[in-house]
């Protein structure tokens, strides 16, 4: 089974926290934190659609001007979500600017910008051709945490305490729909980009009766065939739970941070969290609102997660990164 979502992280666990997520089928990518982005292609960059900011500390959010120097003069609509305060983090960053000559780019790039907060969710809008003047603020619900949802996945959040508020995600296929390449071939099927097609109608949930036209593989004058959506979906695929991932950085260890990691990331197929200082070095770690290793393994064991990835360590632990891992490896298969 190809998983629906390719995620790694940007840079390595001593390096900015950042995490990329290409969405299969789709040329569409999705990113969590915007630290340094250098390691990424600029068709990465060209990609995103929408960006998730835990919060604004400057290795979390230098990357804007990245993404904002590939994009400006293309015509595209980015989302950003980040916590309280973030609006006034954008406008701040667009107005170290001067945007005299905008007025001359026919393709406009447009960001919009949303607030994050228990409940709801403020949105401003900026765009190109006003030299990113920001629009009136919007205000919405978010029922649940839900940031972003459509027929292919979710994007929920919870607002953790960093001493500032700071947001940890959960990105969730709807359901996943597997191939049965036997049964293609029985049909005298072949792979192309109808499958694109005939999934995105799935998990769209168009019309079991709907008609899909499936090209023939021999010429271009052979006949087509004509299936029923709901008739195909019988006869070729077997539809299973989606695959989720769960995203965590910079969180103190505490009783209300912890309960909410753990019912965002419940059973997740992966879960990314930091892991900045040893267990022995836990003052510390609270101090500076931070997890350590090991308390990320027990949140992982915890919310019973398949996978667990820790990054985001501190730089007074240079060459002892096995060191971090095996820590938190041991509370996570353990939990203790």
């Amino acid at each position: 089974m190809r998983p629906s979502f390719q995620a790694r992280l940007i840079n390595g666990p001593f390096d900015d926290p950042g995490l990329i997520v290409h969405c299969s089928h789709q040329k569409r990518v999705l990113l969590f934190d915007l630290g340094d982005l250098g390691a990424l292609s600029p068709n990465d960059v060209l990609n995103i659609t929408h960006i998730f900011v835990t919060h604004t500390h400057v290795d979390h959010f230098i990357g804007f001007d990245h993404v904002l120097r590939l994009l400006l003069g293309r015509e595209k609509v980015i989302r950003l979500y980040g916590p309280e305060g973030f609006l006034k983090n954008v406008a701040g960053k667009l107005a170290g600017y001067s945007w005299n000559l905008v007025h001359n780019y026919h393709d406009a790039l447009v960001i919009e910008a949303a607030e994050v907060a228990d409940s709801h969710i403020r949105i401003q809008t900026f765009d190109c051709q006003t030299g990113f003047a920001a629009s009136p603020v919007r205000e919405l619900p978010t029922p649940d945490g839900v940031l972003l949802q459509d027929p292919m996945l979710k994007v929920e959040t919870v607002v953790l305490d960093h001493q500032i508020p700071c947001l940890a995600f959960n990105l969730e296929e709807r359901f996943h729909v597997n191939i049965l390449k036997p049964r293609l071939d029985a049909l005298g099927l072949t792979v192309g980009p109808w499958l694109t097609d005939f999934k995105r109608r799935l998990l769209r949930g168009d019309n079991p009766a709907s008609i899909l036209r499936i090209p023939s593989p021999f010429t271009a004058a052979s006949q087509p065939q004509d299936y029923s959506l709901g008739d195909l979906q019988q006869k070729i695929t077997r539809i299973t739970r989606g695959q989720k991932i769960a995203y965590v950085t910079d969180a103190a260890y505490h009783r209300s941070n912890v309960e909410k990691i753990v019912e965002l990331a419940k059973g997740a197929d992966q879960l990314f969290i930091e892991a900045a200082f040893l267990d022995a070095e836990r003052e510390v770690a609270m101090a500076k609102h931070h997890l350590t290793a090991r308390q990320a393994g027990l949140i992982g064991h915890k919310a019973g997660v398949r996978q667990m990835t820790v990054f985001h360590y501190s730089p007074r632990y240079a060459g002892m990164a096995e060191v971090l891992k095996n820590e938190a490896r041991q509370a996570f298969e353990h939990g203790r």
